[in-house]
């Protein structure tokens, strides 16, 4: 069935906006999967991100406008991109963040939220479902992820050589993750076909 004219409107207003993101552009892993994705009619990614690893200073509020990010990188990582940065600690818990691919999709209908959904959940993106239904939006995820404090009161909680188990476990996550993004590219270039 033919996607509706309002909808084809709201999905071209919604694709030329200026990225709002802290980054301010696609993160070239994903941006493959992104315009796929978008060359569907029924379909507009609104945000993404293909998997990251980071270090936050989270204030007590808890409150995510207020989360200063230390370190951040798209790319696997080594000790040396972050010793400097766990030299002068906040007081704020900091934490070491690895986390996955992750994409939000609005959709025509339910029928194409599912469809969306069923071939990202076969390849790996397990914690996918749909997030409004007033406006129709998915969110697909992969399950890898560390989150682990690593500084409370300014002081470092972990030795050097636990950060190279946190990294390299990272690292390997990371390649877990954009491995699930090149399969899904290539089951939605099945269906495209």
């Amino acid at each position: 069935f033919m996607v509706d004219e309002a909808f084809i409107n709201q999905k071209k207003v919604f694709l030329s906006k200026k990225d709002k993101s802290k980054k301010g552009s696609i993160d070239i892993q994903i941006k493959p999967l992104i315009d796929l994705i978008n060359s569907f009619d029924s379909y507009y990614t609104t945000s993404s991100c293909a998997g990251r690893i980071i270090i936050m200073a989270v204030p007590r509020s808890g409150k995510k406008n207020m989360v200063k990010w230390l370190f951040v990188s798209h790319e696997k990582i080594d000790y040396n991109d972050i010793k400097d940065v766990l030299v002068n600690l906040p007081n704020e818990t900091v934490w070491f963040r690895q986390e996955p691919a992750i994409l939000h999709v609005c959709c025509y209908s339910i029928d194409d939220a599912k469809r969306l959904i069923d071939i990202a959940r076969s390849v790996g993106f397990k914690k996918s479902g749909i997030q409004s239904i007033r406006k129709i939006v998915i969110e697909l995820t992969s399950p890898e992820c560390i989150n682990v404090p690593i500084s409370k009161n300014g002081n470092l909680l972990i030795d050097e050589n636990y950060f190279n188990v946190l990294i390299d476990e990272s690292n390997k996550k990371l390649d877990k993750t954009r491995e699930r993004i090149k399969r899904f590219i290539e089951k939605l270039k099945e269906i495209k076909d």
